[in-house]
C-alpha cells in the first residue's frame, strides 16, 4: 500500500522513501507531518524540474544533492536581492532636474544632475524639474465664472484685468516641504498683490500708460511675499495681458471717456487763450511801466538841470545883480514874444508909421532853411 500511495507533492513513494503522511490508525489522533521529509521531497522535485537526476538513487544521494542545491539557491537569492536593492537605490538626475533625498522621512540633501545612489529603503528620493517654466493665468478672461480679475481702483472704478504669472522652482526642498499647494498659493499671492497695486492707482493710467510700471511692481511684490514663505519659487516674469472696464458697463465707460477727452480738449483751448491774453496783458503792463520809468527819469533829469541852471544864474546874479536882472528880463521877453505877431513903432517918426513885418521875415527865413 505504501508503494501505491502518493505523497502531498503528487510523487510516488518508491525507492524506500518514507511517506510523510503515515496512514492513520483507527482511534489514533492526527499526527503532525515530518517537516524534514517535506523539505527533502520539495528539493527533490525542484531538482528534477531543473534537469537534475531523478533516478533510483538511495536516500543518502538524494540528501546530498538537496543540500548542494540549497546553498546555491541561497547564493542566487542573495545576488538577486542585491541586484534588486541596487536597482531600487540607483537613480539618475537630468540637467533640468534636482533630487531631494529624504533619510527616514527627513530632509537629507539636494542632489545635482548625474547618477546617484540612495540606499533603499532608508533613503527616498523626490525628483523635481526646476528649469521648466510654469504659468498661472488670473482673470475673468481665463474663467468666465470667476471674478478674480475684477478689481477696485483708487478712484472707485472697477477694472477687469487679465494677467499671467510665469514661474519656476529655485529651491526644491523649500518647494516640497513649505507649500502644500504651490500653484494655488502663487495664484492667491498674485491676485492679492495685484489688488493692492490697483487700489493705489487711478483707472486712466491703468488703461493707458502704466501697465509696464504695474508689471514691475507686481513682480517684486509677488516675489517678496513668496520669499517670506520660504516657498522655493522664482517669479520669472508677469505678463499684463488686458485691462478693460467690465463688459456690463463698457459702453457707458466709452461715453465717459469720450466726454473726458472733449473736456480735456476744451480745457486746453481755454488754457491757450488764457495764456495768450495773459501774455499780452503782461506785455502792456511792462510797456506802461517802462514808459513811466522813462517819464520819471526825464522829469527828474529836467528838474535837476533846471536846478543846476538856477544855481548857476544865482551865482552870476550875486556877482552882478543889474546885468543879470537885465539879461533875465530880455530872455523872458524872448520866450514870451517868440510866437506873437510883432510890430515895431518908432515914436520919433511923424506921419506914416513905418513898421517891419518881423513875423513874415521869420517865416521866410524858416522856409529858406527848410529848403536848404
Amino acid at each position: 500500500m505504501a508503494g501505491n500511495s502518493k505523497g502531498p507533492w503528487g510523487g510516488g513513494g518508491g525507492g524506500g522513501g518514507r511517506d510523510p503522511w503515515p496512514p492513520r490508525k483507527g482511534g489514533d489522533t492526527p499526527q503532525m507531518p515530518d517537516m524534514d521529509a517535506i523539505v527533502r521531497k520539495g528539493q527533490e522535485k525542484l531538482k528534477v524540474l531543473m534537469g537534475g537526476g531523478g533516478g533510483r538513487g538511495g536516500s543518502s544521494g538524494r540528501s546530498g544533492g538537496g543540500g548542494g542545491f540549497g546553498r546555491s539557491a541561497i547564493v542566487l537569492g542573495v545576488l538577486f536581492l542585491a541586484v534588486l536593492w541596487f536597482l531600487a537605490s540607483f537613480y539618475t538626475i537630468k540637467p533640468e532636474e534636482r533630487g531631494v533625498e529624504l533619510f527616514l522621512g527627513k530632509y537629507y540633501r539636494t542632489t545635482e544632475s548625474g547618477p546617484h545612489l540612495a540606499p533603499w529603503p532608508l533613503v527616498k528620493v523626490e525628483i523635481v524639474e526646476t528649469t521648466r517654466e510654469r504659468t498661472e493665468d488670473i482673470g475673468v478672461g481665463t474663467n468666465s465664472t470667476s471674478d478674480a480679475g475684477l478689481m477696485l481702483t483708487g478712484d472707485e472704478n472697477i477694472v477687469d484685468i487679465d494677467f499671467q504669472v510665469v514661474w519656476n522652482i529655485s529651491d526644491p526642498a523649500d518647494y516640497l516641504f513649505n507649500l502644500a499647494d504651490p500653484p494655488e498659493t502663487i495664484r492667491a499671492v498674485a491676485e492679492s498683490a495685484m489688488r493692492e497695486i490697483i487700489a493705489q492707482s487711478e483707472l486712466s493710467p491703468i488703461l493707458n500708460r502704466d501697465r509696464g510700471i504695474i508689471s514691475e511692481q507686481l513682480h517684486d511684490l509677488i516675489q517678496s511675499t513668496l520669499d517670506s514663505y520660504n516657498s522655493g519659487v522664482n517669479i520669472i516674469r508677469v505678463n499684463f495681458d488686458r485691462a478693460d472696464p467690465p463688459r456690463e458697463v463698457i459702453d457707458a465707460f466709452r461715453e465717459v471717456q469720450a466726454a473726458e477727452q472733449e473736456r480735456d480738449r476744451l480745457q486746453k483751448q481755454a488754457d491757450a487763450y488764457a495764456n495768450r491774453v495773459l501774455a499780452q496783458a503782461r506785455g502792456e503792463a511792462a510797456k506802461l511801466v517802462e514808459e513811466a520809468e522813462a517819464y520819471r527819469a526825464q522829469v527828474v533829469n529836467t528838474a535837476e538841470g533846471e536846478a543846476s541852471r538856477f544855481e548857476a544864474v544865482l551865482g552870476e546874479y550875486q556877482k552882478a545883480p543889474d546885468v543879470t536882472r537885465k539879461r533875465l528880463y530880455i530872455e523872458t521877453l524872448e520866450k514870451v514874444l517868440a510866437d506873437v505877431d510883432k510890430i515895431i513903432i518908432d515914436d520919433q517918426v511923424k506921419g506914416i508909421v513905418p513898421y517891419l513885418p518881423l513875423d513874415r521875415m521869420q517865416a521866410g527865413q524858416t522856409k529858406t532853411g527848410a529848403q536848404k
